[in-house]
């Protein structure tokens, strides 16, 4: 499988401005992400956690800017949240022409994201590419997108029911109401290990993409000014590992969290 790959890009440029306009309309952000996406993003209480709502505290710090972690439902949910204004930040979240219309994107992207189809164990079937996917019965997690052209492949060709939680995902496949169900890669390994499930199902190789991860502002929040020292922030502290530390942490803080609650 493909490994996050980290832009190298060289330096630390923060503008300037960022303390001010802190200063300003920007009191806080309140950023919001997918509840069940460790470890890059999960619930915690009434927040969200895991290593995007943490690398996104990370760069408000430097720029001197409050952060709240807000939990506010669904990955649905979240996309409204940050549709509405109700949230400033959205963080974990692939580009798709719609959500464009409501966020403004921070580029880079601050990591890729495999995505790909996984079978029951013992009931795998060949498996090249997205074609040997057609007349098959597929499960996703409702509200998630995968990018313009697999979201439409999805819409024109598969079969594909929407579930409310990833854990139905799961029981839809191991169960064999569905032949298999699209999802990130890292954050399938977690909520396999979270629900029970570790082992009983396989990822098919290759992925189906491999998607870039964004950090978008809601186009009503008072904090777009902090979009270019986010985006240089990004830059710097996904080259100089800032991100890769956060998620390593992350997985080691949910895997324990895991050893202790099942």
């Amino acid at each position: 499988m493909q490994k996050i790959i980290f832009t190298a890009v060289a330096g630390l440029l923060l503008m300037a401005s960022g303390s001010s306009l802190a200063a300003g309309k920007c009191a806080q952000l309140t950023i919001t992400g997918h509840p069940e996406y460790a470890p890059i993003a999960y619930r915690n209480g009434d927040e969200i956690a895991g290593a995007a709502p943490t690398f996104v505290a990370q760069i408000a710090a430097k720029l001197g800017v409050p952060v709240v972690s807000k939990y506010t439902g669904s990955w649905a949910d979240a996309q409204m949240a940050a549709r509405d204004g109700t949230a400033d930040i959205i963080f974990g979240i692939y580009f798709n022409d719609e959500r464009a219309t409501y966020l403004d994107y921070v580029q880079p992207a601050f990591m890729l994201d495999p995505v790909v189809a996984m079978a029951a164990t013992g009931k795998s079937f060949p498996f090249k590419g997205q074609d040997d996917l057609i007349g098959k019965k597929g499960v996703t997690n409702k509200g998630e997108s995968y990018g313009p052209a697999l979201d439409a492949f999805i819409a024109d060709k598969l079969t594909m029911t929407r579930t409310s939680g990833v854990d139905k995902a799961f029981n839809a496949v191991i169960s064999g109401e569905a032949d298999y169900m699209i999802a990130g890669l890292y954050p399938s390994i977690t909520a396999a290990a979270q629900f029970g499930v570790t082992g009983q199902l396989d990822p098919l190789d290759p992925p189906l993409l491999t998607a870039d991860m964004f950090i978008a502002f809601s186009k009503k929040s008072p904090c777009l000014g902090l979009i270019g020292p986010f985006s240089k922030a990004i830059t710097a502290m996904t080259a100089d590992g800032t991100y890769a530390t956060a998620l390593k942490e992350a997985i080691t803080t949910w895997t324990t969290w895991i050893a202790k609650n099942q």
